[in-house]
């Protein structure tokens, strides 16, 4: 069971499938070497870069690390604002 299932009221996981969940993702951070310092490295750049063009809420950024059976995932969670003037 994932967290969605536990987010749309499904059932509450059991503290086993939590531990399960949260070692998976250590273990998906050690194989690839993201470190939390790094992965907020990648917010920053993010949101500076994105800024740029659209106008973003940079409070709500959220940037997250996920793994699944065959690939790993990062994720950005960016609300927009609205858009930038055009430029030139």
């Amino acid at each position: 069971m994932g967290a969605l299932d536990w987010l749309l009221g499904k059932s509450k996981p059991s503290s086993r499938e939590i531990a399960k969940e949260r070692l998976q993702l250590v273990l998906a951070y050690d194989r690839i070497k993201i470190s939390p310092e790094l992965l907020q490295t990648l917010k920053d750049e993010l949101i500076t870069v994105i800024s740029k063009h659209v106008e973003i809420d940079r409070e709500g950024v959220e940037v997250t690390f996920s793994r699944g059976k065959q690939r790993s995932r990062l994720t950005a969670d960016i609300p927009l604002l609205g858009a930038r003037g055009q430029r030139r």
